[in-house]
C-alpha cells in the first residue's frame, strides 16, 4: 500500500564548499517531486587549502543566492525548511562567522554538518533513491569526499577524505601523476573497510563525467539517476577527461566554465577509487544530502515504501486511476505472469507488475490520436527514482502494449539498446494483460472479480462467474485475449 495522505512541501538549502542549491519538494506519501531547484556555482571552499578561510568572492555570491532563496521561502512557505552547510564551513576558520552573518542577513538558521552526518545524510539519500543499493555511497563536494558503507538497506560506517577538487588545487598547476600519488595517499585509510563492487557516485562533478559518457556513446537517455558503467569503462573515460584541457572542457555540451576548471581532478578521483577499492561498476546517484535529510525526516512507515511503487502510484493518481483498480488488475493479471519465466533479478518482476498496474490508465487523459507515444514517452523519463535504465524500458514497453502500440514501440533502438529479448517479450505480455483486463472489465474492479483469465494445457482460458458472460465475454474481449495469446506463444 502506499501513503494518500495530502502533499506537503519541504524546502532544504544546501551550502556546500562548490555549490550553493535551494531544492523545494512536494511529497505525495512516499513519492517525491523536485518542483523548484536553483543553484549557485559560489566556490566557498576554493582558497580553503591555501588560506584556510571561505573565498571572499564565494562569500559574497553565497549571501547574495541565500538572501533570494530566502525571499522565494517566504512567498512559497513551505511546511518545513533544512538548511545544511557541509565541508568548506565546516573546516573553515571563519565558518561560525559566515553562519552569523546569514542569520542575520536572512534569517536562516544554519546546521553545519559534521563529516559523520555528510557522509550518513548522503548514503541515505542514495538508499531513498535507491532502496536496492549495495556497496559504497561516495558523495564527492567541493573539498571533501565522504565514503559509506551500503548493505541491506542500512547503513554503517562513514569516512570523510580531503579528496574534493578545492582540497587538490594546490597552485602547482594540474600534473596527473603528482595528483594520482597524492590521491591514492588520501584513499589509503578507506581501502580495507571501503572495498566493494559498486560505487554509487554522488555529486555534481560525477554527474558530469556521466552525461559526458552518455553524449560520447549517444546514449538514448538522458536520465542521470541509476546510470551505470562497468568500472573498466569508468576508469578508460575518467582518464579521458583527466587528459582533456581546459578548453576542451568548456566546449563540451553540459559542462559549465566553473565546472570544467574542477572536473579533471574529479576524474582522478574517481580513477583512484576504481583501482584502491577493487570496484566492479560504478552507478550514478542524482539523490545525496539534500534528500538523505528529507527521507531521515519521513517516519518509519513511509521509509519502507518503494519509491518506485508511490511514485508510479502518484502519477498515475493525477489522471484519475483508481488504487483499487490497479489493485484489482494487479491481482487479475498474477496468474498470467505466473506462467512466464522471471526476467529481471531480486523479485523484480513481481515489483515491477505492480508499478506497471498503477500506471494502467495513465493515458486516460491524453489525445487518443497520441496516446501510445506520449505515455511511453512518460513512463521512460518520469522523475520517479528506484528504477534502473532497463526497467524504465521495460515499463514503457509495457505501457505501449497496453494502449496497443506495435511490438517495436516508438523508440525501438531504445528498447533494443536496453532490454535483452526475454525482457521485451516479458513487457509486451505484461501490457497486453493489463489491456485485457481493463477493457474487458470496462475499468471496473467489481465486474473484473467476476472474470478470470489462466494458462492451462498450453492455452489461454478465459471465464466469466454465472450470468456474466455476456457482459464480459465479449466480442473486444476475444480480440485482446488473442493478442495475448500470441504474444505468450499459446492457444486461445
Amino acid at each position: 500500500m502506499t501513503d494518500q495522505s495530502p502533499p506537503r512541501e519541504i524546502a532544504v538549502i544546501d551550502i556546500g564548499s562548490n555549490s550553493v542549491r535551494l531544492v523545494l519538494y512536494r511529497l505525495e506519501g512516499r513519492a517525491v517531486w523536485t518542483v523548484f531547484n536553483e543553484k549557485v556555482l559560489a566556490g566557498l571552499g576554493r582558497d580553503l587549502r591555501s588560506t584556510g578561510r571561505l573565498a571572499v568572492e564565494g562569500v559574497e555570491q553565497a549571501l547574495t543566492a541565500l538572501k533570494r532563496f530566502a525571499a522565494v521561502l517566504e512567498g512559497v512557505r513551505p511546511e518545513r525548511t533544512f538548511v545544511a552547510a557541509t565541508a568548506a564551513v565546516r573546516e573553515a576558520e571563519d565558518g561560525p562567522a559566515f553562519c552569523e552573518r546569514v542569520a542575520a542577513e536572512t534569517g536562516l538558521r544554519v546546521r553545519v554538518l559534521t563529516g559523520e552526518e555528510e557522509a550518513r545524510f548522503s548514503a541515505l539519500g542514495v538508499l531513498a533513491g535507491n532502496p536496492m543499493a549495495q556497496g559504497v555511497a561516495a558523495d564527492m563536494g567541493g573539498a571533501s569526499l565522504e565514503l559509506t558503507r551500503l548493505k541491506g538497506g542500512q547503513v554503517t560506517g562513514g569516512i570523510t577524505l580531503a579528496l574534493g577538487p578545492f582540497a587538490l588545487i594546490d597552485g602547482k598547476g594540474f600534473d596527473a601523476g603528482r595528483l594520482r600519488e597524492t590521491i591514492g595517499r588520501r584513499i589509503k585509510p578507506a581501502e580495507g573497510d571501503y572495498a566493494a563492487d559498486t560505487l554509487h557516485a554522488v555529486g555534481g562533478a560525477w554527474r558530469s563525467i556521466a552525461q559526458l559518457r552518455m553524449a560520447l556513446t549517444d546514449y538514448p537517455l538522458k536520465v542521470v539517476h541509476q546510470y551505470a558503467m562497468p568500472a573498466s569503462e569508468a576508469k578508460e573515460l575518467s582518464r579521458f577527461v583527466a587528459r582533456l584541457s581546459r578548453t576542451s572542457l568548456e566546449k563540451t555540451p553540459g559542462v559549465t566554465r566553473k565546472r570544467a576548471e574542477t572536473l579533471p581532478y574529479a576524474a582522478l578521483v574517481l580513477e583512484g577509487l576504481i583501482d584502491r577499492l577493487g570496484l566492479k561498476r560504478v552507478c550514478f546517484s542524482a539523490w545525496g544530502v539534500r534528500e538523505g535529510l528529507l527521507f531521515d525526516s519521513l517516519g518509519e512507515e513511509l521509509q519502507a515504501q518503494d519509491p518506485l511503487v508511490a511514485g508510479a502510484a502518484a502519477l498515475g493518481a493525477r489522471q484519475g486511476i483508481s488504487p483499487v483498480l490497479a489493485g484489482a488488475v494487479e491481482a487479475w493479471i498474477k496468474p498470467i505472469l505466473s506462467d512466464l519465466p522471471p526476467v529481471f533479478p531480486d523479485g523484480r518482476d513481481e515489483v515491477l507488475a505492480a508499478v506497471a498496474c498503477r500506471y494502467a490508465d495513465l493515458g486516460a487523459r491524453l489525445h487518443p490520436d497520441h496516446r501510445v507515444e506520449l505515455v511511453f514517452d512518460q513512463v521512460l523519463r518520469a522523475p520517479i527514482p528506484g528504477q534502473d535504465h532497463a526497467e524504465r524500458a521495460f515499463l514503457a514497453a509495457a505501457l505501449n502494449a497496453r494502449y496497443g502500440g506495435p511490438a517495436a514501440t516508438s523508440e525501438p533502438a531504445t528498447v533494443d539498446r536496453l532490454l535483452d529479448e526475454g525482457q521485451r517479450r516479458r513487457a509486451r505480455v505484461l501490457g497486453l494483460a493489463i489491456r485485457l483486463a481493463c477493457d474487458l472489465s470496462g475499468r471496473s474492479a467489481q465486474l473484473l472479480a467476476n472474470a478470470h483469465a489462466r494458462v492451462e494445457g498450453g492455452a489461454l482460458v478465459l471465464s466469466a462467474a454465472e450470468g456474466y458472460d455476456d457482459l464480459l465475454l465479449g466480442e473486444q474481449t476475444r480480440r485482446r485475449a488473442k493478442s495475448l495469446a500470441d504474444a505468450m506463444g499459446v492457444a486461445f
